[in-house]
């Protein structure tokens, strides 16, 4: 049985190159990054060279790229600096960011009794912009606002510059969960001033457990893992080095070929969308997911026209592989917190499937999607 991959917004097949130039640093470069001696000395390089080579992508110097195990590290890195470091009294975010954000904000109001406030946003999950200005002039608080790029489950894109100048113009930190905007979107940090932002490799067909997060020069960073004086005193351990090559490389591959990989993506996500909507005109799409000029090309939330609630189990019977995004698929009680803010409560026990799409999907796998589709709908 052919299997299919659809889940790309929640992990991506690695690179072939990539995974050769792992392999070559894990079998020729053992040293420890921290060592003195040539073998230390040369595993530090690789780790120094990835440094400066990710920083030139978003224009910013190398001192600013701290490496972590992945943006849900980076997220908790920068939130927990924002509070016990920066001074900030106040967060600002929305009640669909991704949890390595909404838990990590939650945590930190419990231990410093820091406010928070939460944004509004529409049926679609688009920002409600008067109010966050509103927000952004309340109290005279130091304040920090945390907001995603792209959302994960929606596939949503915020308008980063308008947050941007919002934020100068109120004198805010502003912190953006990039996570799913790497690699497929460029970002210049000098035309798009993000005080704080992160990477996981693993979305851009690099490899797990490695990321970044990108701080701006003048922040000092407090590290969460202490024990040692890593990535300049921000990380205690001894860093991952054939991964960071790895993440350096895929990050160079996808930057590469982002236009072309993106007009590829974007006709097979069309396709789809075409394909669903001759199958069942009743089919919705959550967010702004089949909007192509307002989300992310790689991903397409599904609303099916009634509750479905084995689908999810009998696609991957099938081969394919896909994300659920309702209680009735997802083994929650409570389902897709995203969904369940922005959906009313009917549309919400509909069956809703993420689908997400990369540059090894091809327009037969779609195909063969959507005939194993017709037997459920």
């Amino acid at each position: 049985m052919k299997q299919i991959y659809l889940d790309n917004a929640a992990t991506t097949r690695i690179d072939h190159d990539v995974i050769a130039k792992i392999t070559e640093v894990m079998a020729d470069v053992y040293g420890n990054p921290s060592s003195t001696h040539q073998f230390g000395r040369k595993a530090k390089t690789i780790v120094e060279e990835a440094r400066k080579s990710i920083a030139k992508h978003f224009n910013v110097t190398a001192g600013e790229v701290i490496f972590t195990a992945g943006g849900s590290e980076a997220d908790n890195l920068i939130l927990r600096n924002a509070i016990v470091n920066l001074q900030v009294e106040r967060i600002i975010s929305s009640k669909i960011e991704h949890h390595a954000v909404l838990h990590t904000i939650a945590s930190l109001a419990k231990e410093y009794n820091v406010e928070v406030q939460y944004v509004n946003i529409n049926e679609n999950g688009a920002i409600d912009f008067k109010h966050l200005e509103e927000l952004l002039q309340q109290d005279g608080k130091k304040t920090l606002l945390s907001l995603m790029y792209i959302n994960n489950e929606l596939g949503n894109i915020l308008a980063i510059k308008k947050v941007c100048d919002l934020c100068a113009q109120h004198k805010a930190l502003f912190h953006s969960d990039t996570v799913q905007a790497i690699g497929h979107y460029k970002i210049d940090l000098q035309e798009t001033p993000i005080d704080f932002m992160v990477a996981s490799a693993h979305k851009f067909h690099g490899p797990k457990g490695v990321g970044f997060a990108i701080i701006k020069k003048g922040f000092g960073i407090l590290p969460l893992l202490v024990g040692g004086e890593q990535e300049r005193g921000a990380r205690a351990g001894t860093e991952n080095v054939h991964n960071i090559a790895g993440m350096q490389m895929a990050l160079a591959i996808a930057l590469e070929n982002l236009e072309t990989d993106r007009n590829y993506i974007n006709q097979l996500k069309q396709y789809f969308i075409d394909s669903l909507n001759h199958l069942d005109v009743n089919i919705a799409y959550n967010g702004c997911s089949a909007d192509a000029d307002n989300s992310s090309y790689i991903i397409l939330n599904v609303r099916f026209s009634k509750a479905l609630p084995m689908l999810l189990f009998q696609l991957d019977l099938k081969g394919i592989a896909a994300s659920g995004g309702s209680a009735c698929q997802s083994g929650s009680a409570r389902g897709s917190h995203v969904l369940n803010e922005i959906l009313s409560s009917a549309d919400a026990e509909k069956t809703s499937i993420r689908f997400s799409f990369s540059k090894y999907n091809t327009k037969e796998e779609i195909d063969k999607t959507i005939e194993v589709l017709k037997d459920y709908l």
